[in-house]
């Protein structure tokens, strides 16, 4: 009889219905135009950081934290690398990328 129960079958459809209704909310919230965007430029700007903290590592320049009344033009640190090889390779790098589409353009 207790299956049966009026009370207790009032109740499951009670609890059934706050679960649905919580689920259906969850589910609003997850594909919501404005919370997609805010994920994905939470995501973006985590990307960018790592990004910029990765080509800095890679030159040897390391952001330090900035104070209150710091020169913003001293931001980075005093170390700065000789950045005149790194620039010849990558031109050298275009200059044969160049030649090379040039040689496949004559062949055709």
């Amino acid at each position: 009889m207790a299956d049966t129960d009026p009370d207790e079958l009032e109740r499951r459809i009670a609890r059934t219905r706050a679960e649905l209704a919580q689920t259906v909310d969850a589910i609003a919230d997850r594909v919501s135009p404005k919370r997609v965007a805010e994920r994905t430029v939470a995501d973006v700007k985590s990307r960018a950081g790592h990004f910029v903290a990765s080509v800095g590592d890679a030159l040897g320049v390391t952001p330090r934290p900035v104070e209150y009344g710091d020169d913003t033009d001293r931001i980075w640190e005093e170390e700065r690398p000789d950045l005149a090889p790194v620039l010849i390779g990558i031109g050298a790098v275009l200059v044969v990328g160049a030649a090379i589409v040039l040689w496949r353009r004559r062949r055709r």
